[in-house]
């Protein structure tokens, strides 16, 4: 009896151990949490969007542009976004972003023909895009650098839960209520979440470190270290391998599969389950094991999804593709844990607002140069990115010095 209680002792405490590992900062929690209301609301309407500028006359080159400018902005807001938190705060940061982005659903919402929704999209990629460093630096000021991975795998699991529902819903509702009012009903309720959302960030309070004073972007970017600047390397080539299948995968899908908005709906939460079920034993394994391993499983998973997709010709080998694709997320956390250990804790905003701009850049034409790539075949794209995916994950993989910082 004695060695089952004290036994049953040990078990409690084990649990308790693994229990306690993942809980986080309060302000990473309010953090997550907007980002969980705002992923249920963006993921109603965003993997369907190349379909509704299809519906509203784009041709395939301003789908493809669409995507180029994505990523574009998506790399010109990310340093002014670390400026900002920098300078005024994160909670300040976190404000801006979640109002300006909101307005830009309502016009998405309202927009009557394809070329306003270029003007939505200057105003939503303010959460997506500038709000990224802030999100970054509050998990670097909360957590120390042995609990990071796992700040991020909680904001990760919190973002994609709703990504694993809401692309159903959202075709159900196309389904149901047809292709325009269908997504602009998903837009109304993003709408209402963001709102909601301001209340959320209004909660934020963090302390920050002690900031380095008048700093450029140049003075940033020589403070990069060199073993995060190779990360930077290999990130962009599999970020271009991304960007240049990425928005023709729901036409790929549809148009050549076969398969129907709600069918793809599933794909997406096929994609979001396999995440969520590898997030928490990964984080635990890469905070104490070392994060290469992981990135390199990332990267490589990264290749070979567009590979997958392009070999498939029915619903059941769509599936076989997005379960790679949830494998993307295995050394997600992993990955920004890194960039923020490799930065300097005094201009942390800057240091990731520079990086992904200096990456977003570096990818932004690969979209386009994937919607030329489809107008010649509609399995060119995902193979020319696959092969930008293996180089990348070969870059980092061949890599030695500093990419294990824990």
């Amino acid at each position: 009896m004695t060695v089952f209680r004290a036994g049953r002792r040990g078990a409690l405490r084990s649990w308790e151990r693994v229990i306690g590992s993942f809980v986080v900062d309060r302000n990473v929690g309010l953090a997550a949490a907007a980002m969980f209301l705002l992923a249920l609301g963006e993921n109603l309407w965003r993997r369907f969007i190349p379909r509704y500028l299809d519906a509203l006359g784009a041709p395939a080159s301003a789908i493809g542009l669409y995507g180029s400018t994505q990523d574009l902005l998506d790399g010109l807001y990310q340093y002014p976004g670390g400026w900002v938190a920098d300078r005024f705060g994160r909670r300040a940061a976190l404000l801006a972003c979640v109002a300006t982005a909101t307005l830009g659903y309502a016009v998405y919402l309202v927009a009557p023909t394809w070329p306003v929704a270029f003007l939505g999209l200057v105003l939503v990629a303010a959460w997506s895009s500038m709000a990224s460093p802030t999100l970054f630096a509050v998990v670097g000021d909360a957590l120390p650098k042995g609990r990071r991975t796992i700040g991020f795998t909680v904001q990760a699991i919190l973002q994609r839960i709703p990504v694993a529902i809401a692309p159903t819903l959202g075709g159900l509702a196309i389904a149901a209520y047809g292709l325009q009012d269908g997504i602009r009903l998903g837009l109304a309720v993003t709408v209402a979440l963001g709102v909601g959302t301001l209340g959320l960030v209004a909660m934020v309070r963090v302390s920050q470190p002690a900031a380095a004073g008048s700093i450029n972007a140049l003075a940033v970017w020589r403070s990069l270290s060199r073993p995060l600047r190779r990360l930077l390397v290999s990130d962009i080539l599999i970020r271009a391998c991304e960007g240049m299948a990425g928005v023709f995968v729901v036409l790929y899908a549809t148009r050549i599969v076969g398969v129907t908005t709600p069918q793809f709906g599933l794909l997406v939460a096929v994609e979001m389950a396999t995440a969520m079920a590898i997030y928490l034993p990964a984080a635990a394994f890469a905070d104490r094991l070392g994060r290469k391993p992981f990135v390199v499983a990332t990267f490589m998973a990264f290749a070979l999804f567009p590979i997958a997709v392009s070999v498939a010709r029915s619903f059941a080998g769509l599936v076989g593709a997005f379960v790679v694709a949830g494998l993307r997320e295995v050394g997600e956390p992993a990955r920004k844990a890194l960039i923020v250990d490799l930065g300097d804790s005094r201009i942390r905003g800057r240091t990731v607002g520079l990086y992904y701009l200096v990456r977003c850049l570096a990818i932004s034409p690969a979209a386009f140069l994937g919607g030329f790539l489809w107008s010649r075949s509609p399995a060119a794209p995902f193979l020319a990115a696959g092969v930008l995916g293996l180089a990348g994950t070969l870059t980092f993989a061949l890599s030695r010095e500093g990419t294990d910082a824990t």
